[in-house]
């Protein structure tokens, strides 16, 4: 497995990463599905100081995209401006493979280099497997939003995590 940056040949792998998410699982609370168009502006978004990485099969080109991650704004006001909220998703068929690992350290070394104090992960459904991934890599609990969204017809906690750049 390899991690990199993004580009724009890898919108649709990522759209139909999320898309599922969308419309089966709980992950994201999107409730419409993303056209490869509306990824592509998405990706343009998340560069620079917030990027997205792709973990894939190998360093050819053409290898599988097997999960992505990306770093976006905490909340708009400058005071957040040093913090970020990391986002992952992993292709159901390559979970429990380490890509969710492999991901998140790329991301949290990124967050580092670029210079953000607080990296905030906000997990729905009481997600075990991302709570003990954001664990592993040095974020703690922060708490629970009991009741903040709806998704096929049943009330979503979200469990809120925080890790703290090293001083």
């Amino acid at each position: 497995m390899h991690t990199r940056l993004a580009t724009s040949g890898d919108a649709a792998a990522i759209a139909e990463i999320y898309n599922r998410e969308v419309t089966e699982g709980t992950a994201t609370f999107d409730m419409v599905p993303r056209t490869e168009a509306e990824q592509l502006a998405w990706m343009r978004e998340h560069s620079g100081a917030y990027p997205c990485v792709v973990a894939t099969s190998g360093q050819e080109a053409g290898a599988t995209v097997m999960g992505w991650a990306c770093l976006s704004p905490y909340r708009p006001r400058p005071a957040y401006s040093t913090s970020v909220e990391d986002s992952i998703y992993v292709h159901r068929d390559h979970q429990g493979r380490g890509v969710g690992d492999l991901l998140l350290g790329h991301l949290v070394a990124l967050a580092d280099d670029h210079g953000f104090h607080a990296t905030f992960a906000r997990i729905a459904d009481a997600g075990a497997a991302s709570i003990a991934l954001h664990s592993k890599h040095g974020f703690d609990l922060v708490g629970v939003e009991r009741e903040v969204g709806r998704k096929f017809g049943r009330w979503l906690d979200v469990t809120v995590m925080q890790r703290l750049r090293p001083r």
